[in-house]
């Protein structure tokens, strides 16, 4: 491990050089690159360099105590003793920082959620979950941009589409993947009767047109009047857009927009991070079966998460974790959750590395 530490010693002074460097500063993308890689290197060696003094403090009371005597010989043995033990919890920092980063991180996220098994009443806990993804947002200093929306009779989402924007989103947000499923009374029911409804939830990291190259010859672009809910036209131009991948089959929809131009712009974007996610899902279809867990179309029905609103208690089923806070974490308290399976991940990403490595 000190071999690795010296290593990434030298990669950060080059690092930090290259911040200085006109060339780099007046390149956008390689500045922010460097820029992430210089964050990336400081927190691993936040641990490495009190690691590298702590070895070095063990080699010097190991000779101490091999020349001391009497009482001495004991203050010495103790303090090798705690040292020991700190360049071991030290190490075991140190390994968890090494693990591999998700390409993804950084990058800005496209969150899409449709209301699923439920009628009316799923459409309203799409809503809840979109108010509850704006909270997180604004609790984090993420900004928000709404992408496409179709309200239902009573004022929920049949469907809609954001991107939230910040540095650790895709951290954050990833792994809210997935089928949600919520129990409470529904505004609809006359009975009191708890019903089980569901929502979907895809989250895609959004690309960019170096990520993706599409050719123009491979799109089929629609253009037709925008529609509001029960099919009524919103727009007398033909404003909304309707983009068909011919490689893939995938299509994409917009229509919030008054511009054709506008409309189509935004289509192309969720396109990409669509074709991107694909390619990422193949290569690590290719690499581990075990490791293809996000969600991106209509046949997951595992439910990954359930919201009781009785018992005021959200379960997440990935990690079996419960809290009794359901009505903080509706308003963007999200917090302990995701820090949760971030530390699940890193759990599985140690436990794979050391049979790996065995």
């Amino acid at each position: 491990m000190l071999e690795q530490i010296a290593a990434l010693l030298v990669e950060l002074a080059e690092t930090e050089a290259h911040l200085a460097d006109p060339d780099v500063i007046s390149d956008t993308d390689r500045l922010q690159a460097a820029g992430r890689r210089y964050k990336e290197l400081e927190a691993v060696l936040a641990v490495g360099r009190p690691l590298q003094q702590a070895s070095d403090d063990l080699l010097a009371a190991r000779e101490l105590l091999d020349l001391s005597e009497g009482d001495d010989r004991e203050m010495f043995r103790a303090e090798v003793v705690s040292l020991e033990a700190e360049i071991a919890r030290l190490e075991e920092e140190f390994r968890a920082l090494l693990l591999p980063t998700d390409p993804n991180d950084g990058r800005n996220v496209i969150v899409e959620i449709r209301g699923a098994e439920g009628g009316e009443e799923a459409n309203l806990f799409a809503r809840d979950l979109f108010n509850m993804y704006q909270a997180f947002a604004t609790i984090h200093g993420w900004s928000t941009e709404l992408l496409e929306s179709n309200d239902s009779d009573m004022g929920g989402f049949s469907y809609v589409m954001f991107m939230a924007k910040g540095e650790d989103a895709w951290t954050r947000l990833k792994y809210e993947g997935g089928v949600h499923r919520v129990q409470r009374v529904p505004a609809t029911e006359s009975q009191g009767r708890v019903h089980t409804s569901s929502a979907t939830v895809s989250v895609l990291p959004e690309a960019d047109e170096i990520d993706v190259q599409i050719d123009d010859n491979d799109l089929q672009v629609d253009v037709y009047r925008a529609s509001g809910p029960g099919g009524q036209s919103v727009n007398t131009t033909d404003s909304a857009v309707r983009i068909t991948h011919r490689p893939t089959g995938l299509v994409v929809s917009m229509q919030d927009e008054k511009s054709q131009l506008q409309n189509k712009t935004k289509a192309l974007r969720v396109l990409r991070s669509r074709l991107l996610q694909v390619e990422q899902e193949r290569q690590q279809a290719e690499v581990s079966e075990a490791r293809r867990g996000q969600i991106g179309g209509g046949g997951r029905s595992e439910k990954i998460r359930t919201y009781n609103f009785k018992e005021n208690r959200l379960t997440d089923h990935r990690i079996s974790l419960t809290l009794h806070k359901l009505d903080r974490i509706l308003a963007g308290d999200l917090e302990e959750v995701t820090d949760s399976l971030l530390a699940d991940e890193r759990t599985r990403q140690l436990a794979e590395g050391l049979d790996g490595g065995s």
